[in-house]
């Protein structure tokens, strides 16, 4: 991959890199927070016909957490992995089939907590479009692409009041059905905590 891809001219891995420099990597956590279950996503970037856009899985109903949700290909820290970025890039691989080899690595992110207890860290990568798969069928019913320009556009999500797991959770952000998926949620926060990296 190159620095200039024909995709979307106002967006490029040179953006992309200075924007992540940007942030502060999360800090470890103190308390109760150190207690929640580490986990990472995988935030897939790729060109689809000439845009910009990023890859979401549609998450089973089988799954332990997040059923039916759409989410980005990722899960738990395992004592087997060297570092929360190989978490990111295993777990892609055993929910998608997408091999560690073909995800050019940007970044990562700082960590979002979930009222699901996980501290989940965010690990920005560009993939090849299109790209052969295998979904797991426990974990993925489907994969879907959604267009970076489709998802800044802010008439596309709003803050909602929502009550989750017998909680009242408020500014929990949805996004319009797209592709007659909804994404909501954490996924959803991580969707535009990224889209801020592109568009500050």
């Amino acid at each position: 991959m190159t620095d200039s891809l024909p995709c979307i001219p106002d967006i490029n891995e040179s953006l992309i890199l200075a924007g992540l420099k940007r942030l502060q990597p999360g800090l470890p956590h103190e308390g109760i927070e150190a207690h929640l279950t580490r986990a990472a996503v995988l935030v897939p970037l790729l060109c689809n016909k000439s845009e910009w856009s990023l890859l979401f899985t549609l998450r089973t109903d089988a799954v332990l957490d997040h059923k039916g949700q759409v989410s980005f290909p990722g899960g738990a820290f395992e004592n087997g992995d060297a570092s929360i970025l190989e978490t990111a890039l295993r777990e892609t691989d055993e929910e998608i089939g997408l091999d560690s080899g073909k995800v050019r690595v940007l970044g990562i992110m700082p960590e979002l907590t979930t009222v699901t207890r996980y501290r989940i860290t965010p690990v920005v990568g560009m993939i090849p479009w299109p790209v052969e798969l295998s979904l797991s069928e426990g974990e993925v019913s489907r994969v879907f692409t959604i267009p970076i320009k489709w998802l800044a556009e802010p008439k596309n999500h709003e803050s909602r009041t929502v009550t989750i797991n017998g909680r009242i959770r408020e500014n929990v952000i949805f996004f319009s059905p797209f592709d007659e998926e909804i994404l909501w949620g954490i996924t959803a926060s991580i969707t535009l905590d990224f889209l801020k990296i592109l568009l500050e």
